[in-house]
């Protein structure tokens, strides 16, 4: 190279600002300083993987696109989070989100992790057109059973948009309210109105049960989220059923001695 060459720290500097031309990108990569080779390895990874967030984001989009194209100008998604623990709520989410402002990284809530999940619960609280939540308690479950609580739980989340939707995306289920809707098996994973629902949902729902654990904070709560661990299911044994509890839950029901 007939320039001077930049050193190892100069070019990790004008990489993290972004502040280099494609010559430079072209003259880092015939660079075989070890060092060097590392960095633009490392770089490379990152643009492959901002290409796979951006080709899922288009590929999530399609449905919301597509309805679009059809005049809705309020499609919302909608998920719920909780079916399956043996305490605490169902919680459901309505996401509308703003199509001029795209939130890179949505997804099915189960595949991120707790800090990009949080992350990207602010994000879609900053920039959705509108959020609303349902939630419905363990003693409502009891007496609805958790088909019917979940869907209440989703009505609640539309019916508590502060702006009317003209169109639901629906994960795996029929909300009975009177909007055009497509329900959509693995919905979370194919729309991203959806997966932003999940996560507004499943990070509400994480967080009231980590304020549930402050109340019974015997049970680990914070920890499993109400999920049936050996955790949970060793601290029913030794300190027994709970107001939390979902009591016609078969491992709670069980423990109460109602077979």
């Amino acid at each position: 190279m007939s320039e001077k060459l930049k050193s190892i720290k100069e070019i990790t500097q004008m990489l993290k600002q972004g502040q280099y031309t494609n010559d430079d990108w072209e003259a880092w990569k015939q660079d075989t300083r070890k060092g060097v080779m590392s960095l633009i390895a490392r770089e490379g990874k990152k643009e492959q993987e901002k290409i796979k967030i951006l080709q899922m984001h288009e590929e999530m989009s399609v449905l919301e696109a597509h309805y679009r194209e059809q005049g809705r100008l309020a499609i919302a998604g909608v998920d719920e989070v909780g079916r399956g623990p043996l305490a605490g709520p169902v919680v459901a989410s309505a996401v509308i989100l703003n199509p001029d402002v795209p939130i890179l990284g949505l997804q099915d809530s189960k595949k991120l992790s707790h800090a990009k999940l949080n992350d990207l619960f602010d994000q879609i609280h900053k920039d959705a057109i509108s959020i609303g939540i349902g939630v419905v308690s363990s003693s409502e479950i009891d007496e609805l059973n958790i088909y019917q609580a979940t869907k209440k739980a989703m009505q609640q989340a539309v019916e508590g948009l502060n702006v009317q939707a003209d169109f639901l995306l629906v994960d795996a289920m029929h909300i009975p309210l009177q909007i055009d809707q497509e329900s959509l098996i693995k919905g979370d994973a194919r729309s991203v109105s959806i997966a932003a629902a999940s996560i507004v949902a499943k990070v509400t729902r994480d967080r009231m049960m980590v304020k549930l654990a402050e109340t019974y904070p015997q049970y680990g709560f914070e920890r499993h989220v109400g999920y049936g661990t050996k955790e949970h299911l060793a601290a029913l044994d030794q300190y027994g059923v709970t107001d939390a509890h979902r009591k016609s839950f078969a491992p709670v029901r069980d423990r109460l001695g109602l077979l």
